[in-house]
C-alpha cells in the first residue's frame, strides 16, 4: 500500500474538519503558559461535552471511506473497512492518554507520533494488507493532526519557551529517564515467551469423562475440542454496561470469548457445568496469539486455589505463586506488564470461596482495579453467589453464559467423538436420539452433561439414562468400577459402594467447610477415620493406599498440587455431598443452607437421591423457611422428585405463585433458573400485559428449554414493544428453525429489526404475517438474501457492511419495503432498482461517489432522508415533487439550500457541521420552512440564524460541538429571535 495514494485521497479540506472534532476548542486568555500544552488537554474526550467511542468510530468510518474514494485497484480485502475503522477508533481513542506535550510530538512527526498512539492503543487484530492500511492511514492522520496543533495561538510562543528550557534540562531528563528505565537486556521478553508456552501446555486439554486416550490418558486438545460458548446481558434493556457500550451484544447473544475483546471488565455468571473454567483456559490460551488479545499476557488465578489455607489473596507480585513458574518472572515483571495495560486477568470461581470470604475478595479485587486500572478482566460466578451489582460500581459489565442451542449441542457431540474415535454410527445415533428426546435434549445444553452422555452413550452402546439423577449415577458407576476393566488392569477390584462412602465423606467435608480443595494430609486422615466402618476398603491397605487408589483408579480426583486435592468438578462433589447428608440423617443441616448458593445443587441432589420421605421432608423444611430463594429451591426440586405427594407438589406451586409475575428482571432470571416447571407458573401471553409480560417473557427465555418456545410463542400477537424485542433476541437461545417457525414468522404484526447473522437464519424464516424488517449482517451472502427476498417480501432493511455486489437488483419491484439503510457498502455502484420504490425512511452511507441524485427524485413517499459522509452527487430540488419529507439529516455535506424552500412539510432539519450560508438566498430558502420545529447547524451559524431566518414554528435550536467560536451575547439573541425554541447541543452517540 503505498503511503501517497492515502495522502491523495485524504485532502485538507476532507480531513481537517474530521480531524477538528477530535479536540476542544480553545479557552479564553492569552496564551501566556511557560510550557506547551498536554495533548490529553486538548482531546475532547472526557470533559463535559465529550466525544465518545461512536463518535470516534463515525469519524474513523469516514476517515477510511475518504481514503477509499479514489478509483483504481483497492487496498483492502473486500469487507476489511469495517475491521479498519474499529481499530483506527481504537487508535485515535489513545490520543486521550498521551502524556506527551504538544511541542514534542511536532518535533517527533508524522510517523513516529503514530508509532506512539499505536504503542498506547491495543493491537488492532487485523491482517496483513489491512493492518499497513490501518498503519498508512494513521500516519496521514496524524500529519493532519500535527499541523492542527501547529496552527493554535498558545503553541508559537510557548512552543519558543519550551525549547529554551529543555536546551538546558536535556541532560538530566535524560539521567531521570535511564533511571526509571529497567534494563533493556530482554528478560521480560524471554521470559514472557516461556510463561505463554508454559499456559499453552498447562490449559491446552480438556478432561474427557469416560474415556482414555493413548498413552492411557483422559485429556483431549483444546483447540479440537472447544465449543463457541454464548453470552447475553442480563441487564433490563438487554445492553452491556460498559462505557460506550458497543453494539455487539445489543441484538441477542454473542461469542462468549469475544467478550473481552470488546469490554474490559467482565463479571461471567454460569450455572455448575456450563463451561465458565473452560472459556478461562480458551482466553489463557489465545491470549499471545493473533487476534484482539495478542498484546496480552493472561494471569489465571483460581480462588480455589488461591484461598484453601486462608491465606491473604495474592498481590499482583505474587500472581505467578501458585504456578510452577514461582519466583522465576525477572524483578518487577508483573507490575510492568500491569502498569503498560497488557494484563489479562481471569478470576476464577467467586463461588468457591466461602461467603464469609466474598467480601475480602471483592476488596482485593477494587485495590488492583485502583492500582492497575487499564487491564482487562474477567471474573467468573455462579449465578447466585453474589449480588447482581457487586462489581458494578467498578464499571464491570455483566453477563450470562446461556445454555447451548441445538448447532452448538451439535457440535459438541460431533468434537467428542472425533476425539474419543468413537465413530459416526454412535454420533448420528445420539444426535438422532437428541432430537427426539425433550429431557435428554434439555441435559445436553450443559456442556459437561453432554460429555457425560456422550461418554455413556458410547459405553453403553446405545443405552442412556432419562434423567438428571440416573445420569450421575451411571456416570460414577462408569468411572469408579469400569475404569480399570476397560484399561485392562490386574490390580485388587473394590466395589463401587465403598468407594462412593469414602468419597462422598471428602465431598461433604468440602461442602460444609465451603471448600473445593483439600490438604491431602485432612483427606488421609478423613479417610482413615472412615476405614473401620468400610473394612472392604482395607484390603487396599492403609489410608494413604486408600486414598492413592481413588486419586489413581476412579477418575474422579485429581491433584492440582502435591499437597492437595479436588474432585474433577464441582457437580460430582455436590452429588457425592448429598447423599453423605442422606446417609447422616443431616436434612436439617441441609435446608438451614437453603439461601447459600454453594449448597443449592446439594440440596437438589439430595431431593433427586433421597427416599420418599426424605424429599418431602426436605420441600416441606424449605416451604416452611418461606424464604424467596427456599421457594425458588423448593420448586426447582420438583424436577427431581421420582416419588412425592400431589398436595406437596401443589404445596411448592401454591408458594411460588406469590414469586409471580416476578418483580424485576434479576427476580425473572432467578425464576427462570429454576427451569420448565416454572413454565406453568407464569401468565400465559394472552392474560399479561405490560410489565409482568415483559418480565414474564425474561424468566422463560432463562428457563433454558426448548419447552420455552411453546410458552412463548403465546406472545407472538403482544403489542409491547419491549416484549417484541425481547421476542426478537431470544431466537439465538433455541432451536433456530423451529422458533422461527412458531415464533417469529407468527408474530403479528411481523418483527422489527430482526437481526440475521447468516444464510442458516436466513433459511429458517420462512412466510411472515406480513414482510418483516430485518438487519442483514455482514455474513450474509448475496445469493441466499436473493432467494429469501425472491420468496419474502420486507417491510425494511439495513444492510451492515454488506459485501452484495455492486447493484441491488435483488429489490427491484419491492413495493412492500419502505425502510432502507445502507451503511457502508462501497463496492455498490447502481441504485437503479431502488428508482420508484415507496421508501418512506432512507438512511444512506455508501462509502463512494455514487450520484444519488436519480433515486433521490424517484421516492415519491419519502418521509425522512438521512445521508452520512460526502456520498455523491444530490440536491434539495431533486426532492420528488410528490414527496413530503419531514425530517432531513446531514452530515458532512455542504449542500446548496436551492430547493429547500419548496419542502414545506418539513419539521426536523439537520444541516451538519459544514454547512455556511452561501448568499441572502440561502436564508430566504431556509425562512420559507413556516413549520420547521427544530434545526441543527454549526456554532458559526447561529449568528446568522438569529438574524436573517424566520421560522415561526421553531422550538429547538441545536448546535454542533466543534471547534467554531461562540459569539458573545449569541444564545440572548437567539432566544429573542426565537422565543420559543430551547438550545440544545447535537447528541454525538453514534448508533450503529
Amino acid at each position: 500500500m503505498d503511503a501517497s495514494v492515502v495522502g491523495i485521497r485524504l485532502a485538507s479540506g476532507v480531513v481537517t474538519p474530521l480531524v477538528k472534532k477530535l479536540f476542544r476548542g480553545e479557552g479564553a486568555g492569552a496564551g501566556l503558559v511557560d510550557r506547551p500544552v498536554r495533548i490529553s488537554s486538548y482531546v475532547s474526550l472526557r470533559e463535559q461535552r465529550v466525544l465518545s467511542r461512536d463518535d470516534l468510530r463515525r469519524l474513523a468510518d469516514k476517515l477510511v471511506a475518504e481514503a477509499l474514494r479514489a478509483p483504481g485497484e483497492q487496498p483492502l480485502p473486500p469487507g476489511e473497512e469495517a475491521g479498519v475503522a474499529a481499530a483506527l477508533a481504537v487508535t485515535l481513542h489513545s490520543l486521550g492518554d498521551l502524556a506527551l506535550e504538544d511541542a514534542q510530538a511536532v518535533e517527533m512527526g508524522a510517523r513516529a507520533f503514530a508509532a506512539e498512539l499505536r504503542k498506547a492503543a491495543p493491537a488492532t487484530g487485523l491482517g496483513r494488507d489491512a493492518e499497513l492500511f490501518h498503519d498508512r492511514l494513521l500516519e496521514t492522520t496524524c500529519l493532519h493532526v500535527l499541523h492542527f496543533f501547529t496552527t493554535r495561538s498558545t503553541y508559537i510562543p510557548a512552543a519558543l519557551v519550551e525549547q529554551a528550557r529543555r536546551q538546558a534540562e536535556v541532560i538530566a531528563k535524560i539521567d531521570a529517564l535511564l533511571a526509571r528505565i529497567p534494563r533493556q537486556d530482554g528478560r521480560d521478553a524471554a521470559f514472557e515467551i516461556r510463561y505463554l508456552a508454559y499456559l499453552a501446555q498447562r490449559h491446552s486439554t480438556l478432561t474427557i469423562y469416560g474415556i482414555d486416550l493413548p498413552p492411557g490418558s483422559a485429556r483431549w486438545p483444546l483447540d479440537a475440542a472447544y465449543v463457541s460458548l454464548e453470552v447475553v446481558s442480563p441487564t433490563p434493556d438487554g445492553l452491556v454496561r460498559w462505557p460506550a457500550a458497543p453494539q455487539w451484544l445489543r441484538d441477542g447473544s454473542r461469542a462468549a470469548e469475544a467478550s473481552l475483546h470488546h469490554g474490559y471488565r467482565i463479571l461471567l455468571r454460569g450455572e455448575a457445568g456450563s463451561g465458565k473454567t473452560t472459556l478461562i483456559q480458551q482466553l489463557a490460551v489465545s491470549a499471545g496469539r493473533e487476534g484482539a488479545l495478542a498484546d496480552l499476557v493472561p494471569y489465571v488465578l483460581p480462588l480455589r486455589t488461591l484461598t484453601r489455607h486462608g491465606q491473604p489473596l495474592p498481590a499482583a507480585k505474587d500472581f505467578l505463586a501458585a504456578t510452577a513458574l514461582k519466583g522465576q518472572a525477572p524483578e518487577g515483571w508483573e507490575d510492568r506488564v500491569l502498569r503498560a495495560g497488557r494484563g489479562l486477568i481471569l478470576v476464577d470461581g467467586i463461588d468457591e470461596i466461602p461467603e464469609a470470604e466474598r467480601a475480602r475478595a471483592r476488596d482485593w479485587l477494587v485495590d488492583l482495579f485502583a492500582a492497575y486500572p487499564h487491564n482487562r478482566w474477567l471474573v467468573t460466578s455462579r449465578p447466585s453467589a453474589v449480588r447482581p451489582d457487586w462489581l458494578a460500581g467498578e464499571q464491570f459489565a455483566e453477563l450470562v453464559l446461556v445454555p447451548m442451542n441445538q448447532p452448538a449441542v451439535a457440535a459438541f457431540v460431533t468434537r467428542w467423538h472425533t476425539a474419543a474415535e468413537a465413530g459416526e454410527h454412535l454420533r448420528d445415533q445420539l444426535l438422532e436420539s437428541l432430537a427426539t428426546k425433550p429431557e435428554l435434549a434439555r441435559l445436553a445444553t450443559n456442556p459437561l452433561l453432554c460429555g457425560l452422555i456422550c461418554a455413556l452413550h458410547r459405553e453403553r452402546r446405545g443405552f442412556l439414562p432419562s434423567g438428571r439423577k440416573e445420569l450421575y449415577t451411571a456416570a460414577l458407576s462408569m468411572l469408579l468400577h469400569r475404569r480399570d476393566r476397560e484399561r485392562d488392569l490386574r490390580l485388587p477390584e473394590l466395589a463401587e459402594e465403598p468407594q462412593l462412602q469414602l468419597l462422598q465423606r471428602l465431598a461433604y467435608w468440602l461442602i460444609r467447610n465451603g471448600r473445593t480443595e483439600i490438604g491431602r494430609d485432612r483427606a488421609t486422615a478423613l479417610i482413615d477415620a472412615a476405614l473401620p466402618a468400610v473394612p472392604a476398603a482395607q484390603a487396599l491397605g492403609d489410608a494413604g493406599a486408600v486414598l492413592r487408589h481413588l486419586l489413581d483408579r476412579t477418575g474422579l480426583l485429581r491433584a492440582p498440587t502435591e499437597d492437595t486435592l479436588e474432585f474433577v468438578h464441582r457437580t460430582f462433589q455436590d452429588f457425592l455431598g448429598a447423599r453423605a447428608a442422606l446417609d447422616e440423617g443431616s436434612l436439617g443441616e441441609l435446608t438451614r443452607h437453603a439461601d447459600d448458593d454453594q449448597w443449592e445443587d446439594v440440596i437438589r441432589m439430595a431431593v433427586a437421591q433421597g427416599r420418599p420421605l426424605e424429599r418431602a421432608a426436605i420441600i416441606r423444611d424449605l416451604l416452611v423457611r418461606n424464604t424467596d430463594r427456599a421457594v425458588l429451591l423448593a420448586l426447582a426440586s420438583l424436577e427431581y422428585a421420582a416419588e412425592l405427594e400431589p398436595e406437596l407438589r401443589e404445596d411448592a406451586r401454591t408458594a411460588a405463585r406469590r414469586l409471580v409475575p416476578p418483580a424485576n428482571p434479576n427476580a425473572a432470571e432467578a425464576l427462570g433458573r429454576v427451569g420448565p416447571l416454572v413454565l406453568d407458573l407464569l401468565p400465559r401471553g394472552e392474560d399479561a400485559r405490560g410489565g409482568d409480560a415483559r418480565l414474564s417473557v425474561r424468566a422463560a427465555m432463562a428457563a433454558g428449554s426448548e419447552e420455552a418456545v411453546g410458552y412463548l410463542a403465546g406472545y407472538r400477537r403482544n403489542p409491547d414493544e419491549e416484549v417484541r424485542e425481547l421476542l426478537v433476541r431470544a431466537w439465538s437461545r433455541f432451536d433456530r428453525r423451529r422458533y422461527a417457525a412458531q415464533v417469529l414468522t407468527q408474530m403479528d404484526p411481523p418483527p422489527r429489526n430482526l437481526v440475521v447473522e447468516s444464510d442458516d437464519q436466513l433459511a429458517a424464516l420462512t412466510s411472515f404475517t406480513g414482510p418483516p424488517d430485518l438487519h442483514i449482517g455482514n455474513k450474509v451472502s448475496r445469493t441466499a438474501l436473493a432467494a429469501f427476498l425472491a420468496r419474502q417480501p420486507v417491510s425494511g432493511l439495513t444492510f451492515w457492511y454488506f459485501g452484495g455486489g455492486t447493484d441491488v437488483e435483488f429489490l427491484r419491484g419491492h413495493t412492500s419495503l419502505r425502510r432502507l439503510v445502507i451503511n457502508g457498502w462501497s463496492e455498490l455502484g447502481d441504485l437503479g432498482p431502488l428508482h420508484g420504490l415507496p421508501l418512506e425512511d432512507v438512511s444512506l452511507y455508501i462509502g463512494s461517489d455514487l450520484p444519488l441524485r436519480r433515486a433521490i427524485a424517484s421516492w415519491p413517499r419519502l418521509r425522512t432522508l438521512t445521508l452520512h459522509g460526502r456520498d455523491g452527487a444530490w440536491s434539495f430540488t431533486d426532492v420528488s415533487p410528490e414527496a413530503r419529507p419531514e425530517a432531513i439529516e446531514l452530515d458532512e455535506a455542504d449542500p446548496d439550500l436551492v430547493g429547500l424552500g419548496r419542502l414545506t412539510s418539513l419539521r426536523r432539519l439537520e444541516l451538519g457541521r459544514s454547512w455556511r450560508p452561501g448568499s441572502e438566498a440561502a436564508w430566504a430558502e431556509l425562512s420559507a420552512l413556516k413549520e420547521l420545529r427544530e434545526i441543527a447547524v454549526s456554532c458559526a451559524v447561529l449568528d446568522g440564524l438569529a438574524v436573517f431566518a424566520d421560522l415561526p414554528s421553531l422550538r429547538t435550536v441545536r448546535f454542533y460541538d466543534d471547534d467554531e467560536p461562540w459569539e458573545d451575547g449569541i444564545e440572548e439573541r437567539l432566544l429573542r429571535r426565537f422565543p420559543h425554541a430551547e438550545l440544545e447541543m447535537v447528541p454525538q452517540a453514534y448508533e450503529v
